[in-house]
């Protein structure tokens, strides 16, 4: 399967050509480069399937024939339910350019999927981890440290982590820019856990470089000099977080989701967290966080005038 957003160009048929031009539009909007990979491989599939027809022949009976051809091929729900956000996205699309005159993928209903919300580790866990020593066989312990205290502390997505340079710790403002999905910039407050950590890394950083002989903007830096990819902060994080006696599935993920959570623990409101978590939307934040059942009977107990 091809994944770049020129995929299935050397072909004449409508499809294709449709959806090259689509993915080309989704670059010019800065859309995430994850979600137009996905976007691409999804696609590919789909302009394979129509073959031929025109956009005005396809309903919502290939549509569903379509999400049928992807389970026999062995997908999961999850991956039949984004190829058809994809093809839904498509077809807005094309209504758009007046390609399209309708949208039948709208027609066709998403796949039901699990409701899993992750554990997240509790306030007196994320603690213990923090508090205490990184483990001996921690690389470049400072810079670990700083890793889990920016995930933590801000909220940010790994993407969002290995993105920073170094000039975007604003330590006058006790703040951090931050460049999240479709490259929009936000500012990110930290506290003093943050800044103790940062200082403590940045003498490390110029022994990094030193010993390298080279200048880098990055903020986080493997032991060559390079910036940190998101799978070693995925190995990073899991390294630490099992030496420090939590589950084995926890990732840099798991971190902003226990930001989230427990900000909302300690009552702070649902529209600053989506702000620092970066969210358009407020009903993504509110997927983001879990209401625990002392929050909740809390908020009863301090709020409900028969609870008193």
């Amino acid at each position: 399967m091809k994944s770049s957003p020129s995929a299935g160009t050397s072909s004449s048929t409508p499809a294709k050509k449709s959806v090259a031009r689509f993915l080309r539009s989704l670059q010019e909007r800065n859309v995430s480069p994850h979600t137009i990979k996905a976007y691409s491989g999804d696609l590919t599939i789909f302009a394979t399937y129509v073959e031929s027809r025109s956009w005005s022949d396809i309903d919502h009976v290939i549509i569903r024939g379509f999400l049928s051809h992807l389970y026999e091929q062995g997908l999961g729900k999850a991956s039949v339910a984004r190829a058809l956000a994809a093809v839904r996205s498509l077809f807005r699309w094309l209504a758009q350019e007046g390609i399209a005159k309708q949208n039948p993928a709208a027609l066709v209903s998403t796949p039901k999927l699990p409701r899993k919300l992750p554990r997240v580790p509790t306030i007196e866990e994320m603690s213990a981890v923090l508090d205490g020593p990184i483990p001996e066989a921690a690389a470049c312990p400072e810079r670990d440290r700083l890793i889990l205290e920016l995930l933590y502390g801000c909220g940010i997505r790994n993407s969002e982590l290995i993105g920073i340079n170094i000039g975007d710790i604003r330590l006058g403002a006790d703040g951090l820019l931050v460049r999240g999905k479709g490259k929009k910039e936000r500012i990110v407050p930290f506290g003093d856990a943050v800044r103790r950590a940062y200082d403590q890394y940045v003498p490390r950083r110029q022994q990094i470089l030193g010993s390298q002989k080279k200048a880098t903007a990055a903020l986080l830096l493997n032991l060559r000099g390079g910036r940190l990819t998101t799978r070693s902060v995925g190995r990073i994080v899991k390294q630490i977080a099992v030496a420090k006696g939590l589950s084995s599935d926890v990732h840099p993920h798991t971190l902003r989701h226990a930001f989230g959570t427990h900000l909302l623990e300690e009552g702070a409101d649902l529209r600053v967290i989506q702000e620092m978590l970066g969210h358009e939307r407020l009903a993504t934040t509110q997927r983001y966080t879990q209401l625990s059942i002392k929050h909740v009977l809390q908020v009863y107990d301090q709020t409900h005038p028969r609870a008193k």
